[in-house]
């Protein structure tokens, strides 16, 4: 264990706790990221993207480079209190353990920086704004992959529920897609005590609530993996006033084009026909925020075989997918590249959630991963 180094990130983590930042507004995390990477002596790039850092290492002539990446956003919620490093930022936290994700990158730049092993270029990528899938896109827009060029990419994420030390992730779809959508029922309201007077919306988007869990459940395939998901139902009534608007909100995932498309046919389907059904006019709105996440097969493989070259780790090398999405997928739409689940203890709080925080016994095993990684794919002669 390299003690002195995990002092250093412990105490970078609790620094950038204290201090979230919401998407394309991480001015200070950038900052302190790209200070810290230019007193480790790399090359660093500034406002990638809006808030992007882009550091470089090179070592030894050949002519590979790979990419490392940390995501740097903070959620817009409330932290519970009691935490010394907890948040000052009111109504602003570090719920996903982004914190920790920068602070496992600068101590695996650390590390290879101090202790080579490795014949290449390594870029190490602090990104924007993942949480709501803008900042990847960001980055590639600004020219990431012509200023800064790689053959691959890595990217790690924390895992409540997983042991400490425990690596887990698997070739192939990883993560979901997620598209939004929003369904708007029009008629005429009127007063609560004479529905025939009007078309009400109410009684209308009830049941269209019911139909669209239906999709999952008897549009798809049972071998297709999928959630539709009513998050918010809308309206403009009161105690007495029947809606004649009624909004629904919500989001679908997936992990393939196909199963999405088949889902946003099949939604548009169920509203046209509920509108008919009711007299309403209906508007389907539904956009693709997330790509589903697939990992490169050969480099699957090549992590796991650094993962357990480290000692004590517990690799997992066919990780069950999961529904939640992951902005580290656009990457993928140019290079290979692989994204792994690390341990953030069994007894962690969920993710975006009030009492969630980034275990900082996981900082270590993080960064070590992330350096053997780039050792292993930049192996030197």
């Amino acid at each position: 264990m390299n003690a002195p180094l995990l002092a250093r990130m412990t105490g970078w983590r609790h620094r950038l706790h204290a201090a979230p930042e919401f998407g394309f507004e991480e001015h200070g995390t950038a900052a302190f990221v790209a200070d810290t990477l230019e007193a480790l002596g790399l090359e660093v790039a500034r406002g990638i993207g809006g808030t992007g850092v882009v550091a470089t290492l090179r070592r030894g002539a050949g002519n590979r480079a790979i990419a490392l990446r940390a995501d740097m956003d903070a959620l817009r919620i409330a932290e519970t209190p009691g935490r010394p490093h907890g948040s000052r930022s009111p109504g602003l936290m570090h719920a996903c353990g982004h914190d920790g994700h920068v602070a496992m990158l600068l101590g695996a730049a650390h590390l290879l920086a101090a202790e080579g092993g490795f014949d290449g270029t390594v870029r190490f990528l602090f990104q924007p704004a993942e949480e709501w899938g803008r900042g990847a896109l960001a980055m590639l827009d600004d020219g990431l992959l012509s200023r800064f060029p790689f053959d691959e990419i890595h990217g790690l994420h924390n895992m409540p529920g997983l042991p400490i030390g425990h690596v887990a992730t698997r070739p192939g779809a990883l993560m979901a897609a997620e598209d939004i959508f929003e369904i708007t029922l029009r008629g005429t309201g009127g007063h609560a005590a004479r529905p025939d007077t009007g078309r009400e919306a109410l009684v209308a988007g009830c049941a269209l609530v019911g139909d669209l869990q239906g999709i999952v459940s008897r549009r798809l395939s049972p071998a297709e993996a999928a959630v539709v998901s009513v998050t918010e139902f809308l309206t403009d009534g009161t105690r007495n006033v029947l809606p004649g608007t009624v909004r629904l909100l919500g989001d679908a995932r997936s992990f393939t084009p196909a199963v999405s498309a088949r889902i946003e046919a099949e939604m548009r389907r169920l509203a046209a026909g509920t509108a008919t059904s009711y007299a309403l006019d209906v508007t389907v709105e539904y956009r693709r925020e997330f790509v589903p996440l697939l990992n490169d097969p050969a480099l699957a493989q090549e992590v796991v075989a650094a993962a357990r070259s480290l000692p004590g780790a517990t690799v997992c090398a066919a990780a069950e997918p999961v529904c939640a999405s992951e902005d580290f997928a656009r990457f993928l739409a140019h290079v290979p590249g692989v994204f792994t689940f690390i341990g953030n203890g069994e007894a962690s709080a969920p993710l975006h959630n009030p009492e969630y925080d980034f275990d900082d016994r996981a900082l270590m095993p993080g960064a070590q991963l992330l350096a053997a990684i780039a050792r292993r794919r930049l192996a030197a002669a």
